[in-house]
């Protein structure tokens, strides 16, 4: 028989997982980008990538203070920025997305090749980075927590920092957004030419937008690393998917919507892939193999996004009124 209560207690656990956070994180800066401004961003992986790595070879390689490593990898993403927002956003909105989604697969390759394997790690990734951030744990060592979201002091401290972080990200945001800034980015995204009209840097906003965005993704993949190791085969572009599917859930111009649909989409895919697995193991689901059962929850994922698109493109908590630029 199936053990609900594991299923729903195992679910429950992504309510404030890292990975949670950390998706929350990367898609507010593809909420700025797409939800906000208007641009195909389709490389959100290659910005979470940079961080991730770029935190982890200043640690590993030149041995680099917490601090010292986190402004790395937020440096790299602005440079990162820049090379794909520079001969892109004076176009058309479409040549951004190729760029994007062909820039971060070349950077998964260049982390993945045998070429840099001192400092990368190849296909095998790094691991051995995250004694400065758990000598930061305030923390005395012992379990923190109750029921299922019992944890150790760095798993804990973690979740602190990483939920804390998403906050300040929101707050940022939201207050960017009601800025005059945030005014014109979003006539951007109704009317470029209206706005270009008034005597605004369009190409200037713009590439303000993508980077903002993106050091949001590049700390993002820094919290996507400190509970795992960092291996570059998480970086495909599923992962970028992923995130846009936690935006339309959420809602892509939207401060909240983002943490809330990755909060839903965490816990729903847990308990769909602990429910698959189980019902393959108990004999509900003969005609699916283990690994069947497991590639499933990709087939619902894409359902589900289908669905949104379909039936409420806005998200749950987005606004149909948002569509149009209000002065």
């Amino acid at each position: 028989m199936i053990d609900w209560g594991q299923l729903f207690s195992n679910a429950a656990v992504e309510l404030i997982s890292p990975t949670t956070a950390a998706y929350a994180l990367a898609a507010l800066g593809l909420a700025v980008h797409f939800g906000f401004t208007g641009l195909l961003n389709f490389g959100q992986a290659g910005f979470m990538a940079l961080g991730a790595y770029g935190y982890a070879i200043s640690t590993l390689t030149f041995n680099f203070p917490v601090w010292a490593s986190v402004l790395v990898g937020i440096g790299a993403s602005v440079v990162f920025a820049l090379i794909l927002g520079v001969p892109t956003l004076r176009l058309r909105a479409d040549y951004l997305a190729i760029v994007t989604i062909a820039a971060a697969e070349i950077l998964r390759l260049i982390f993945t090749t045998n070429t840099y394997i001192d400092v990368t790690g190849s296909a095998n990734g790094l691991s051995g980075y995250k004694g400065g951030f758990a000598a930061l744990n305030p923390l005395p060592e012992g379990t923190y927590g109750f029921a299922p979201f019992t944890n150790n002091s760095y798993d804990t401290w973690l979740r602190i920092v990483a939920w804390t972080i998403v906050i300040l990200a929101c707050l940022f945001v939201w207050l960017l957004m009601r800025s005059p800034w945030g005014r014109v980015v979003k006539g951007i995204r109704e009317d470029e030419d209206a706005v270009r009209a008034l005597g605004k840097n369009v190409f200037s906003y713009k590439m303000q937008s993508l980077i903002i965005g993106g050091v949001l993704g590049t700390v993002a993949g820094m919290i996507f690393i400190l509970p795992r190791a960092v291996v570059p085969s998480n970086y495909q572009t599923t992962l970028t998917f992923f995130i846009y599917t936690i935006l339309l859930l959420g809602g892509a111009a939207t401060i909240l919507g983002p943490v809330i649909g990755s909060i839903i989409f965490w816990v729903l895919l847990s308990f769909i892939s602990g429910f698959i697995a189980r019902a393959v193991e108990v004999g509900w689901l003969p005609f699916l193999s283990n690994v069947q059962a497991g590639q499933l929850r990709f087939v619902i994922v894409g359902v589900v996004l289908m669905l949104i698109v379909i039936y409420r493109p806005q998200g749950i908590f987005g606004n149909k009124k948002e569509l149009a630029f209000v002065k």
